[in-house]
């Protein structure tokens, strides 16, 4: 059954105060970046669903093309700190105006298969009719959201065995009809195991399916 909050901020805050968040990142490692899980509450006929905001990324990129990703990418050297590369990236791939978003908690970095450490950044949305959304046509596709607690449940889930060196690790793939869009979309790899991540904290509940995590995410079980 979903949680339903009536006040979805001090919600989000107090499923974030048992998770001890990452250490800001004021130098950063040369292989970083950070990306924004921007949650908001929408209130339907099923009642009041978080949901989180994505991208689908332009076929044009030369990395990871036209895959579904979150907002966000490499530091700049003029970024203070995680936060700051993850609005900045927000702000110029889908025109989120930072001042629309509180910042709730910063999360341990994943590490992909190349090394580069991606730091999730948890922020609230706090009035979805505020963003307007200016998609850069060099960099994104399409914007979508989707409930975050899809990412908990096994319906509309496949996962697929890897190997890397002698270790076996699933990757998971989600499912997403838009209808207004009438078109799917597939959320995958890291992307998936970041809000996987995400809606444990925030539910406080682990997945209703094995996750198998790589161990080169250097995630905690």
């Amino acid at each position: 059954m979903s949680s339903t909050p009536t006040d979805p901020l001090q919600f989000l805050i107090q499923r974030s105060q048992n998770y001890k968040s990452h250490h800001l990142l004021q130098h950063f490692p040369a292989r970083s970046s950070a990306v924004l899980v921007c949650i908001y509450q929408e209130h339907g006929k099923d009642g009041k669903d978080l949901r989180v905001i994505l991208t689908k990324r332009s076929s044009t990129l030369s990395s990871h093309p036209g895959e579904v990703a979150l907002p966000g990418g490499k530091r700049d050297e003029e970024d203070a700190d995680d936060i700051a590369t993850a609005l900045r990236e927000a702000r110029e791939e889908i025109g989120l105006d930072p001042s629309l978003v509180t910042i709730i908690s910063v999360l341990q970095p994943f590490v992909n298969k190349k090394g580069m450490s991606v730091v999730p950044v948890i922020g609230f949305l706090h009035d979805k009719n505020a963003f307007n959304q200016l998609p850069n046509p060099a960099e994104v596709e399409d914007i979508f959201d989707v409930p975050l607690e899809m990412f908990l449940k096994d319906k509309n889930r496949r996962a697929e065995e890897r190997e890397h060196g002698e270790e076996r690790y699933l990757l998971h793939y989600f499912d997403y009809y838009v209808e207004d869009k009438e078109r799917n979309f597939v959320i995958w790899a890291l992307t998936a195991g970041i809000l996987i991540r995400v809606a444990s904290i925030v539910y406080q509940r682990s997945p209703e399916f094995q996750e198998l995590k790589p161990s080169f995410w250097k995630q905690p079980n």
